[in-house]
């Protein structure tokens, strides 16, 4: 995969992911409540970047160690769980 197809495909899975999920709710909230949001989006953005600099980070040295297929079957399966969890209002 080249640079851009690898990056527009980052692009659109974490925007996808991030709609309505609780860490874009609680900004919405932290941006209301503060009438900041300016420093809102500056701490939401730089948080964001600093989580996703730890997961390309590991997921770079994990596949040392593990097989991406193995990787990727193991995330599907935590996504699922997480689903029916919610599902069953476990969380």
């Amino acid at each position: 995969m080249d640079w851009w197809r690898a990056a527009l495909s980052a692009f659109v899975t974490v925007f996808l992911a991030e709609l309505g999920d609780k860490t874009q709710l609680s900004t919405l909230v932290l941006a209301a409540k503060t009438r900041a949001p300016v420093a809102v989006f500056i701490g939401a953005s730089l948080a964001l970047s600093l989580a996703t600099l730890v997961a390309v980070a590991l997921g770079e040295k994990v596949t040392d160690y593990v097989p991406a297929s193995f990787i990727r079957t193991a995330a599907g399966l935590a996504f699922v769980g997480i689903g029916l969890m919610l599902l069953m209002g476990k969380s």
